[in-house]
């Protein structure tokens, strides 16, 4: 059960970095494309109006979204608290359908396709899955307890440098830039 668990953290972690290297492209690429650039592939997928929320970015919500199953994964970790894992479920079978969404909008509506995008409706998948395998096997306090002290140290660094690496991914990416 704890490595299903620990699945899930680095699960959510995967769907982090995706949902904030979408938030950044959000933020600091879209306000310099010319009004007039013709946008292809993901950008026409990201620039679209099913991309916010008014003017939320949903990979702003997303980025929230996953934050906060990193930090309630840890807690069902650390704590095997059974309100955690009963709340945890219904808002990942919300996230998945939503994905679905999202992923039904990509393919057959935008004609276009997102790899962040469908990286974290892979996450959201994955975490409603190990839940439900969870969930079948009876539950996370069958399993040891974990040590609180070294987990939160350890998921603290872990998503830590992952938001680094999401950072500098943005100068490596083919983003469109004013003028070119």
């Amino acid at each position: 059960m704890n490595k299903l668990i620990v699945g899930f953290i680095i699960t959510a972690m995967f769907g982090w970095v995706a949902s904030v290297i979408l938030t950044a492209i959000h933020f600091w690429t879209i306000p310099i494309i010319p009004p007039m650039a013709e946008l292809r592939g993901p950008m026409l997928v990201i620039t679209s109006d099913w991309a916010y929320i008014g003017s939320i970015p949903l990979a702003l919500i997303g980025a929230i979204y996953y934050i906060f199953m990193i930090a309630m994964g840890t807690i069902w970790l650390t704590s095997k608290n059974q309100l955690i894992e009963r709340a945890l479920l219904p808002i990942t079978a919300f996230g998945f359908v939503a994905s679905m969404g999202f992923v039904y909008l990509q393919l057959f509506v935008i004609g276009a396709i997102c790899p962040f995008c469908m990286v974290s409706a892979g996450a959201t998948t994955i975490l409603l899955i190990i839940e439900l395998i969870v969930k079948y096997r009876g539950g996370a306090a069958l399993a040891p307890m974990f040590s609180t002290e070294r987990t939160w140290a350890t998921v603290f660094v872990s998503t830590a440098f992952l938001t680094i690496f999401a950072m500098w991914s943005l100068t490596i990416l083919p983003l469109p830039v004013p003028g070119v």
